[in-house]
């Protein structure tokens, strides 16, 4: 996609699109129209409105777990925590430089469909292994029993929240430089809760519970 304009194009305004209309409330009208292109270009770059969102989503996965995979292997000499952090650094950076796309997704997400199913299967069983290692990793045995799996849940609800409750947001973060000091205050925010909640807070307290 990327060496080729019209189809950026085309994936730039249906993001859009969907962002502020959802999938069904947009048509294959609506985006060539934002898009500047003829109708006759979705139909041959995509067959179709759902070909056209199936492009998108495996482009949008592919493109992320790509950076991750790139970031993890350029990491072998951090420390675990260090790779985790960067792992999240990562991450919601990819999220916000696609944002509108994003919180399409994620609200995708809540609804049981085939796609969905199939996305689950594919990509985001991927996603949740990095993370997952990364975490576990890093927590080594400061953290044992189940609680493991409740700092996880809590560490994944972290990286998504911004993109379910984007209403919350919409008034701060406008702009590219806006979306930069988005990132660096919310990476910010989730590294000091590795730092100070989990390694310094709840180290004693789980060895000594668990």
């Amino acid at each position: 996609m990327k060496n080729n304009p019209s189809k950026q194009k085309v994936i730039k305004a249906a993001s859009t699109l969907f962002f502020q209309k959802g999938f069904h409330g947009t048509s294959v009208r609506d985006i060539a129209a934002r898009a500047s292109v003829n109708v006759s270009s979705i139909s041959y770059y995509f067959n179709s409105k759902q070909g056209l969102l199936e492009y998108a989503v495996t482009n949008y996965y592919e493109e992320y777990l790509k950076d991750i995979e790139d970031m993890l292997k350029q990491s072998d000499l951090l420390t675990p925590i260090e790779k985790l952090k960067s792992l999240i650094s990562t991450i919601i950076q990819y999220k916000q430089s696609n944002y509108q796309l994003t919180c399409f997704i994620q609200r995708e997400l809540s609804l049981d469909s085939v796609f969905v199913r199939e996305m689950t299967v594919t990509y985001l069983a991927k996603e949740n292994f990095y993370i997952r290692k990364a975490f576990f990793d890093a927590l080594g045995n400061r953290v044992i029993g189940e609680h493991k799996q409740y700092l996880l849940m809590q560490l994944k609800g972290m990286l998504i929240t911004p993109y379910i409750l984007h209403n919350d947001w919409k008034d701060q973060v406008i702009g590219e430089y806006s979306h930069r000091l988005f990132v660096k205050k919310y990476v910010d925010v989730i590294q000091q809760w590795i730092e100070f909640t989990i390694f310094n807070g709840l180290e004693t307290e789980n060895r000594v519970a668990y």
